[in-house]
C-alpha cells in the first residue's frame, strides 16, 4: 500500500529520476538556511587548514535532502563521495574493505546509519577517531591485534531515528545537523527549479499549489510536479497554473493540506465508527484493512503533526481540527 502513495516521504520506484533534480551546490539548495550557513563555515575552515571536514551527522524525516546535502558537502570540498547504507554493510569485513580503499580526504556517506550492525559499528570508532583499523588475527591465546592506518576521511551519517543511534557513535560526530520541514515558500522555489530542469513552464500560483500540498517535503513536491506535468501535457497546456495543479491533485485525491484518501479514511473511520475515539490501533487497522505497523509508521506521523489525532492510553482519538477539516460537525464529549 505504501509504495502506491504519492505523498509518502520514503523513496519509491517512481523517484528513480530524482537524482537529476538534486542540487549540486549550496546556491541551488533552497531551505535549511541555518544548517547551510554553518556548513559553509565548517567547509571553508577545513579548506584553509587543508584537512577533511569533521564527521557530520544529518538527522531528520525521509525526503528532506540528507543525501543531497552529503553530495553538496563533497562537491564543495572537491572530494570523492562513496555512498552506502547501514543495512548493506552486513559484516565487519565489508566496512573494513570500504575504509581501506578510501583515498585521502574522501567522504564516506552511510545512509540509515542507525541500522548498522553493532559489531560493524565498533570498527567505526577507531576509524573515526584515530583514522585506524584494529584487526584481530587468530583465536584464543595466540590472537594478535594489528592496527592499520587509514587515509584521513570524513564520515557523513544520515538517520531518520536519532534515538536509535548508540551514544558512543553519536558522540563521535563533530557536526550534528537536524533538518526541519520546509515552508511553502521554500518548496515553491524547489518546484520552480525542478520544473526548469524538466523543461516545463510553471507559474507562481501553480508552484504554490503543489508546494502547499507537499507535506513540507521536497521529495513529495518533486513527485507531485512530475504527475501534474503529465496532466498538463495530456490536457494540452504549456504552463502549469494553479487551475491545472488543482485539477491534477484532485484526480490524485490529494486535498489542500496534503492528505490522501487513506489519511481521510483513517480519520473518517475513527469519527463515524468509533464516535471520534478512543480506538485501539489493532481495531483501527482491522477496520480499514491495513497493517498495524503501517498505520503507526506511515500514516500517523503526519496526522499527529497536524494535530488531527492524538494518542491516549486507551487508543487514538480525533481532535476538533480534523472534524473542521472534514467539515463534520463537532460535538465536545
Amino acid at each position: 500500500m505504501e509504495e502506491e502513495r504519492f505523498v509518502t516521504p520514503s523513496f519509491i520506484k517512481n523517484d528513480q529520476s530524482e537524482a537529476s533534480l538534486r542540487p549540486k551546490v549550496f546556491d541551488e539548495y533552497f531551505g535549511q538556511e541555518k544548517i547551510k550557513e554553518n556548513l559553509k563555515v565548517f567547509i571553508e575552515a577545513a579548506k584553509l587548514r587543508r584537512e577533511p571536514i569533521d564527521h557530520v551527522l544529518l538527522a531528520g524525516p525521509p525526503g528532506l535532502g540528507k543525501t543531497t546535502l552529503a553530495g553538496i558537502i563533497a562537491s564543495e570540498m572537491g572530494a570523492n563521495i562513496r555512498i552506502t547504507s547501514g543495512p548493506a554493510i552486513e559484516k565487519a569485513g565489508d566496512l573494513a574493505a570500504i575504509l581501506t580503499n578510501i583515498e585521502e580526504n574522501d567522504i564516506l556517506f552511510i545512509d540509515e546509519i542507525h541500522r548498522l550492525n553493532r559489531t560493524v559499528e565498533e570498527i567505526l570508532y577507531p576509524a573515526m577517531e584515530d583514522f585506524a583499523l584494529d584487526i584481530i588475527i587468530g583465536k584464543g591465546p595466540s590472537a594478535k591485534t594489528i592496527r592499520l592506518d587509514l587515509n584521513k576521511f570524513t564520515l557523513i551519517g544520515a538517520t531518520t531515528k536519532t534515538g536509535m543511534l548508540s551514544s558512543p557513535l553519536r558522540d563521535r560526530f563533530g557536526v550534528s545537523c537536524r533538518l526541519e520541514m520546509y515552508t511553502v515558500e521554500e518548496l515553491s522555489k524547489i518546484v520552480k527549479r525542478s520544473a526548469g530542469i524538466l523543461g516545463f513552464n510553471i507559474n507562481e500560483y501553480g508552484a504554490n499549489e503543489i508546494a502547499s500540498r507537499s507535506r513540507g517535503t521536497p521529495r513529495i513536491a518533486n513527485r507531485l510536479l512530475r504527475r501534474i506535468r503529465d496532466f498538463a501535457q495530456v490536457e494540452g497546456e504549456d504552463v502549469i497554473t494553479s487551475e491545472i495543479a488543482d485539477y491534477g491533485l484532485q484526480k490524485l485525491e490529494i486535498d489542500k493540506i496534503g492528505l490522501d484518501n487513506i489519511d481521510r479514511a483513517i480519520l473518517e473511520t475513527i469519527i463515524t465508527k468509533f464516535n471520534g475515539g478512543p480506538v485501539g490501533l489493532e481495531t483501527l487497522a482491522a477496520s480499514i484493512n491495513e497493517e498495524k505497523d503501517t498505520i503507526e509508521d506511515v500514516y500517523e506521523p503526519y496526522l499527529l503533526q497536524l494535530g488531527f489525532i492524538k494518542k491516549t492510553p486507551k487508543g487514538r482519538c480525533v481532535t476538533s481540527h480534523a472534524y473542521e477539516h472534514l467539515r463534520i460537525p463537532y460535538e465536545p464529549k
